[in-house]
């Protein structure tokens, strides 16, 4: 592969049509990812991130509005494909997803190793009997036992049904991985299991990841950069060890105040307010309402990302 990077997202603007007016769920999304590299998004819910997994995947509901912006996966900008091209050369093939509640997405009555083999028939076009193979394959990478092929879900604990699901991610041998809040529901001990098994896929196979939580603690495992949410818009953008020990945006500094240590006197901290009405923005910095630092700029004018080789979109740093 040449210098480009893996993904490249350019103004990326997803809307949903609502009754109110638009919700500006993903206004405006810049990042790059290179290969072999894990990009963490965090952000309080309801700030856009699973919408900007919905939109790069294209995965867009009946009222999505505006669909915009360029996203370019190894160079190739993939949003002019027709719906047809993308579902059969980068949705799943290139680009696989595991969801939220990923431990519920998974057929009830279809046993799991079935599951897991469908979309290397689809896209690979393997008989079954290949896909079984694959399939066997990919549960030695995140550790399940090769007989719980025949298995049904209800059978399979609710790690391991985490662990089928990415499984199944993993089947097409694609690019790039989107985990949505992957051990949301999951218990500290099989958190913490399923993030040892995405680092030692990361360094195995050269999957590049985006992980979308707002678990700071968990995140911080797997995270190589880090691209803070707020308001539909990415404010920050670092490398994950500067980011984790100096963080630049006052929102990001809330959040990272937000976590409880384990050692040291410090009370966690929280975040007064709420984020602005995604349908009603304000005109300036979208995090002033709640800024300790707010001043006059802040309100009149939208930020833009400051500070070469750490991007903050805060006017702090003009």
């Amino acid at each position: 592969m040449n210098q480009e990077k893996l993904l490249r997202i350019e103004d990326l603007v997803l809307h949903f049509n609502t009754a109110k007016g638009p919700v500006q769920a993903v206004d405006g999304v810049n990042f790059t990812l290179d290969s072999n590299r894990a990009v963490v998004i965090l952000g309080e819910s309801g700030c856009g991130k699973s919408s900007l997994a919905k939109a790069i995947l294209r995965l867009l509901p009946r009222n999505a509005g505006t669909y915009s912006g360029q996203i370019y996966l190894d160079g190739k900008d993939i949003m002019p494909l027709s719906e047809e091209e993308f579902r059969q050369n980068i949705r799943w093939a290139s680009i696989s997803m595991v969801p939220q509640a990923a431990m519920n997405a998974l057929n009830p009555v279809i046993r799991v190793g079935d599951q897991v083999a469908e979309p290397a028939r689809i896209h690979l076009g393997v008989d079954k009997e290949g896909a079984i193979s694959l399939v066997k394959k990919m549960f030695q990478h995140v550790g399940v036992p090769e007989d719980f092929i025949s298995r049904y879900p209800f059978e399979l604990s609710g790690g391991m049904r985490q662990r089928v699901a990415i499984a199944m991610a993993l089947v097409t041998s694609p690019l790039l991985i989107i985990l949505d809040e992957p051990t949301s529901a999951l218990d500290v001990l099989t958190q913490a299991n399923i993030f040892n098994v995405l680092k030692r896929l990361k360094k195995e196979l050269g999957i590049s990841f985006i992980l979308i939580t707002h678990d700071i603690a968990t995140s911080s495992e797997l995270a190589d950069e880090v691209a803070v949410m707020y308001a539909g818009q990415i404010v920050e953008v670092s490398d994950a060890h500067r980011f984790f020990n100096d963080p630049l945006h006052p929102y990001s500094k809330k959040l990272m105040a937000s976590v409880p240590r384990l050692h040291g006197d410090k009370e966690p901290e929280f975040i007064t307010g709420r984020p602005p009405s995604l349908i009603n923005l304000p005109k300036g910095c979208r995090f002033a309402e709640r800024c300790a630092f707010r001043f006059e700029k802040c309100d009149n004018e939208p930020p833009v990302f400051e500070r070469e080789g750490r991007l903050v979109k805060c006017w702090l740093y003009e």
